[in-house]
């Protein structure tokens, strides 16, 4: 089984809308040492879900790692990926309200942008947030 991570973005910097339009895009920016430390770890073909912060707070959408990490211009790691199909909103409200999740980065650390999705989790997730 691949892989699945979470990467927060503000959506009115990056959204996944602008994902989508564009087909892939290199997620950079990110300077913590831990969510570096993540980026490092990914492989092509992990999953990624997408999660706005801001006034949403919600995984949107789910992605892949297309491409090795890399080192971008800031000495910073990067990887490219692309879209994979919108979610229903999952809401940081109703992750919280789920005691499988009281763990996770995304409630015990939340300034964290990167952060790996543990296997039971995964499955709660798109269980919740997957129309299909």
């Amino acid at each position: 089984m691949e892989n699945y991570y979470l990467l927060k973005t503000e959506p009115s910097e990056y959204s996944y809308d602008d994902l989508e339009k564009e087909g892939r895009t290199v997620w950079n920016g990110v300077k913590n040492p831990l969510a570096q430390k993540f980026i490092k770890s990914m492989k092509p073909k992990d999953k990624v879900f997408i999660y706005h912060s801001g006034k949403e707070k919600a995984i949107v959408g789910l992605g892949e790692v297309i491409s090795e990490p890399y080192l971008d211009e800031n000495n910073l790691y990067v990887v490219d990926i692309k879209p994979l199909k919108r979610l229903k909103l999952l809401t940081l409200k109703e992750i919280k309200s789920i005691t499988d999740f009281k763990d996770f980065y995304l409630v015990k650390m939340p300034r964290l942008s990167v952060m790996p999705v543990p296997e039971n989790l995964v499955k709660l997730i798109l269980e919740k947030s997957d129309e299909g």
